[in-house]
Order: C-alpha cells, then structure tokens, then sequence
C-alpha cells in the first residue's frame, strides 16, 4: 500500500487527471443516474477548494500590496478593468459570429408550457455597492469576492504605511511576517489538496455525465457543438493576444490546464479560484497583480458566460423563426457584456444573464427553460472559457508591466 501510495503522490497531476476523467466518463455511462451516489466525494473537493478561497485572497492580496506602491495597483487595475470589458464583448462577438454561420435551433419547436423562473439580477449598481461590504464577517461568511478583496486592500495598505511610518515601522514588519507566514502555510494546504483533485474530478463528472446521458446532449447537439466551436475560436483570439505580447504559450498551458480542467468539471469559477492563484504563483506573476485580478476575474469577468449569451440569443431567436437582425446583435453585445459584469461565477448563474438579455431583446422565455437542459454540459465548457480568460489577462498585464519597468 505505501507503494502505491508513494507511486500515486508521485505521479502528475495531470495524468492522473486525465484517468480520472476517462474513469467519471465511463462510470457515468455504465451505471447511469446510479453514479449519484459518488456525490459526497465530489462535494467534498468543492467544499476544500472553497475552503482555501479566502485564506487565499486575503494572504496573497496583503502579502502582493507589500510588494508594490500605490500607483502601480492603481495602474494595473486599469488595465483589468479594460481587458475584462473588451474580452467580454469580444466573447459575445464570436458568439454571434459562430452561431450566425451554423445556425442552431433551425427546424426546432419550442415547448410553450415549459415555465422557469428565473432569479433576479442583481445588476451592475448592485455589484459596485457589493465592493465595500457592510462588515467583514459577513463579507467572509457570504463569500463576497469583491468584498474580501476590498477588505484585503484595504488592510494590505494600511500595513504598507505602517511599515513606512517612522513610528510603527517594527510593528508594521511583525504584522506583514505573519500575514506571510499564513500565506505559506495556505499554499502548503493547497500542496495537500491538490492530491485529492483527481478524486473529485473523477466523482464530479461520472455524477454528472450520469445524470444527463447520452439522449440529452444528442436532443440538443446542435446548441451545444456550435458553443464549443465558438469557445475554440475565443482561445484562438487568447492564443493571439499572447503572442503579441511575448507570453509563452507552452509555459502558460503547461500551468494552467489543472484549473482549466478543475474549472470545466466543477463549473464554479470561484471554486477553480484557489487553482489560477496557484497557477499564476507556479507561472511566477506578480503577487500584487494576481492576487487582485483572479478573484475579481471570478466575479465580474465571464467571458464563457457571454458567448453563451450570444449562441443562446441565436439559437432562440432561430427557433421562432425570426433570426437577429445585425441591430438586434449590437444590442445583445451591449446588454450582454453589461450583464455578465452582474454575474457572480457559481454553476446556474449563466441562467440569469441569458434571461436579463432574452427580456431586453424580446426573445422567449421558453427557450431559456429548454437551455436548462443542458446547462451542465454548457456550463462546463464556459467554465473554463472563463478562468482561462482571467489567466490570459493576468499574464499578458504582468508582460506589460515587466516591460514597463525595464522601460522597454
């Protein structure tokens, strides 16, 4: 058994990844809605990547403001702020762009007693008001990313002046050793439940592929392969940025495929959060950068969820037989980039986007109760669009500030 095991910690993780995703895959297939009963195994690898979120954010967040000035932050959230909002609307684009030329949902009927209700938005105003949280517990206990990212700036600052005050300066040094310390400590965590991955992606995805089968993703094939080309054709427009701007490509994806994959199968871009950070930290990214930018990419930055968005738009719209006009497709561009900031990344939230943009568009609420059906498989893909997008970001704005510094 210590062979084994031994054999088992040292093999890679994404080879045992990957077995566990050709097991999940067979043993949902063979045993069908049956393989539920792997459930608790799965649930235990979201609840230990939940777990990390916020020792992680608050640490590394802290830790990364002490190592850069003020003007920096305030700089590369600049850039952020602009990548998300221009990749969101590039995502939606392409979505449009694909869906347009396959035509999905063509020769399709809608079912008209299909209802769905649908949650409320909770709209841009109140994901701006969400930044400063009303207190800090409810903050951690509520799992508002933006605010423990706030609540992280905001002390990483104040021990940033207390080490350069002439005062406080050892006391501003004793705080900042310990916040380090827990840092280190977190990431010796993320080393052990890293192990346990592969066991929870093989849980979560037999879970799944056994309860949607083989019929559902043939009833709606069409849908889901148009999505998938389009996501294809998004890292296509990520591969590019990157080579533009001198990030290496095999060093990038060899880091990034454990979130990817953890992101695809859990379809929770805060749940895959402890992964990028991991991630960008192995890629050696700026502590300041990354520590902010992925988990606000989490939240406001769902460039998977915008293409769906836009493959649902087309798709809907073709099965009433009445296709967007180029009018109706800015407008879906528009409203849907501005949904997707209002969007928290946890699985069914695409659900609430696609019914703010069918609304504004006056496309049919039916259709979004059919989309239901296949809103893991969808789900999974999109998923991954989206934490592959903040790592594409994270690394291309890291570049640039390199470049910067060396004044290049």
């Amino acid at each position: 058994m210590k062979r084994i095991w031994r054999g088992y910690i040292n093999a890679s993780l994404i080879l045992k990844i990957t077995i566990a995703l050709i097991l999940g895959i067979s043993v949902g297939l063979i045993f069908g809605e049956d393989a539920a009963v792997l459930a608790p195994l799965g649930d235990l690898l979201l609840r230990l990547l939940t777990f990390l979120i916020i020792p992680l954010i608050l640490f590394t967040l802290i830790v990364g403001v002490n190592q850069t000035n003020i003007s920096n932050l305030g700089r590369m959230g600049g850039k952020v702020f602009l990548y998300y909002l221009l990749t969101s609307a590039l995502a939606i684009a392409v979505g449009l762009a694909v869906a347009s030329i396959f035509s999905p949902g063509t020769g399709m009927t809608l079912d008209t007693d299909q209802e769905l209700d649908v949650p409320e938005n909770p709209g841009i105003t109140s994901v701006l008001l969400n930044i400063v949280p009303e207190n800090i517990v409810a903050a951690f206990s509520d799992l508002n990313l933006l605010g423990i990212i706030f609540t992280a700036l905001a002390f990483g600052i104040a021990i940033a002046a207390l080490r350069s005050s002439d005062t406080s300066s050892e006391l501003g040094e004793a705080v900042y050793k310990v916040i380090d310390g827990l840092n280190e400590a977190t990431l010796n965590i993320m080393k052990a439940i890293l192990q346990y991955i592969p066991i929870g992606i093989f849980a979560i995805i037999a879970e799944t592929v056994g309860n949607q089968g083989a019929d559902t993703l043939l009833s709606l094939g069409s849908m889901v392969g148009v999505l998938y080309i389009a996501l294809l054709v998004q890292v296509g427009f990520y591969i590019i940025f990157m080579l533009l701007s001198n990030v290496p490509l095999k060093t990038f994806f060899t880091h990034v495929r454990t979130p990817m994959i953890t992101a695809f199968v859990t379809q929770s871009s805060s749940g895959a959060l402890p992964l990028t950070l991991n991630a960008a930290r192995d890629m050696g990214l700026s502590k300041s950068l990354y520590g902010f930018s992925l988990p606000l990419g989490a939240t406001v930055n769902m460039d998977g969820a915008a293409m769906r968005i836009a493959v649902s738009a087309v798709f809907a719209a073709n099965i009433i037989g009445d296709p967007l006009t180029f009018a109706e497709m800015l407008q879906v561009v528009l409203i849907g980039t501005l949904a997707s900031v209002g969007t928290a990344g946890v699985p069914g939230a695409g659900i609430v986007m696609i019914a703010t943009v069918f609304v504004q568009v006056g496309l049919p609420m039916e259709a979004v109760a059919l989309l239901t059906s296949v809103d893991a498989l969808i789900g999974m893909g999109c998923t991954a669009l989206n934490i592959t997008g903040d790592l594409v970001g994270t690394s291309i704005i890291d570049k640039s500030e390199r470049k910067r510094m060396n004044g290049s």
